[in-house]
């Protein structure tokens, strides 16, 4: 407190005493912000039962608003408290960051200022629903896609799945314009599930590993259709003649 007179120091002292009685004489009043008070007391009647249910709506609102300024006010006295106690000890005007001293023009704007501008808390405080920090990224958190060690069924898949079943989106709404049905508006309706290769899904063995089964399914004909490896599987005359 040596970077403050004497006089700025009573000047300060007497605010924080003033607005500390206001405080508490309000803390202390009978309807305490409201909360003293009930809707049967408004209405003159013993149950609210058959009223309204905007005028229950109304209580409610106004005794979560009483309950939030009588919050505030025992948080502005616990600080004034903690400014007075500062003062007899004589910490008070230093940051509690960085040991300097506060500026007495910042001290006359807010009396119990615990920090230099530098280093204030910050007091922005987000209204944005608390869902959003574990929502996003979107599969963030269980997606495997960008790790090489990892295989299992993750975030993401689980969604995929459910979205097979559809959606309310229809392909107007599709980012690819070219897509020929509604199994292709997935998210990564073309990745493998499942399997690796192509080539894993649509041959298939017995228990023994005998017997070889070509399954003609889509990831066959696009098989066939692009070339790909040695031509050793059957022709499919069906998917031949739509060429």
């Amino acid at each position: 407190m040596k970077h403050l007179t004497d006089d700025q120091l009573n000047l300060l002292r007497s605010r924080l005493i003033r607005d500390k009685q206001e405080l508490e004489q309000q803390l202390r009043g009978s309807l305490h912000f409201g909360l003293g008070g009930s809707l049967s007391e408004a209405t003159g009647e013993l149950s609210a039962y058959d009223n309204h249910p905007a005028d229950v709506g109304s209580e409610v609102f106004e005794r979560g608003k009483d309950l939030a300024l009588a919050e505030h006010a025992q948080h502005q006295l616990d600080d004034i408290e903690r400014a007075l106690s500062d003062m007899a000890t004589g910490l008070y005007g230093v940051c509690k960051a960085s040991g300097k001293p506060i500026p007495y023009e910042r001290l006359e704007a807010m009396p119990t200022a615990e920090y230099c501008i530098e280093h204030a808390p910050d007091q922005i405080h987000s209204n944005r629903p608390v869902e959003e920090q574990f929502l996003t990224p979107p599969f963030g958190r269980t997606s495997m896609d960008e790790r090489l060690d990892e295989t299992e069924f993750d975030g993401e898949d689980a969604w995929q799945t459910v979205e097979e079943w559809g959606t309310s989106n229809t392909p107007a709404m599709s980012e690819n314009p070219q897509v020929e049905s509604y199994s292709e508006m997935a998210i990564e309706s073309d990745e493998n599930v499942g399997y690796v290769e192509a080539i894993e899904s649509f041959l298939a063995t017995d228990i023994y590993g005998k017997h070889v089964t070509v399954i003609r399914n889509k990831q066959y004909r696009d098989y066939i259709h692009s070339q790909e490896g040695e031509p050793l599987l059957e022709n499919d005359p069906a998917y031949e003649g739509d060429q």
